[in-house]
């Protein structure tokens, strides 16, 4: 028969089971967070590495950059040291500038160009046989393609304006 100490020890050794196994239980459950720590630290380390090489590149390309901005911050200074003897080059010419824009409407200055543009117009309705004196055949007569009777450049129309097609009138082209 089972006395009281006997149910004591069995009931004893019972609890001492379930805690055992409770014990074994959470230990597992230690181990498999344990792992799984040690698996996200790896991933944290190998994507720290990789954040660590990308702000290297990202910080190396800021630099090349900023290289690249110190040679145009550079360039400029030459750039306004290169204006700044252009401005007093050209305060220089100021001068010689009004003088000339003051020649330009004189009556010398029409008189030539009225001559250039009689001697164009002349030069312009000669024949294309007749040579000048002072200007040498380029070859024979006779290789040379026949050539229309009045020698004048081309004129395309204005903008904006066509030519009537019975009138030979110029009308202004409708928008």
């Amino acid at each position: 028969m089972l006395n009281a100490v006997w149910v004591a020890v069995i009931v004893a050794a019972a609890f001492w089971v379930v805690g055992v196994c409770a014990a074994v239980y959470v230990m597992a459950k230690a181990a498999r967070l344990m792992s799984q720590a040690t698996g996200a630290v790896a991933t944290l380390r190998e994507r720290q590495e990789a954040l660590i090489e990308r702000a290297g590149a990202t910080i190396d390309r800021a630099n090349e950059q900023l290289v690249k901005t110190d040679q145009i911050t550079a360039s400029m200074d030459e750039v306004t040291a290169n204006m700044a003897e252009l401005t007093g080059r050209m305060t220089a010419l100021a001068p010689l500038a009004r003088v000339i824009a003051a020649s330009a409407g004189s009556p010398a200055a029409k008189v030539a160009a009225l001559a250039y543009g009689v001697n164009r117009a002349v030069w312009m309705r000669r024949p294309a046989g007749a040579q000048r004196a002072s200007r040498p055949a380029a070859r024979p007569a006779a290789a040379r393609a026949p050539a229309p009777a009045l020698r004048a450049l081309p004129r395309p129309a204005a903008p904006g304006w066509r030519r009537a097609a019975l009138s030979g009138q110029r009308d202004e082209a409708a928008p």
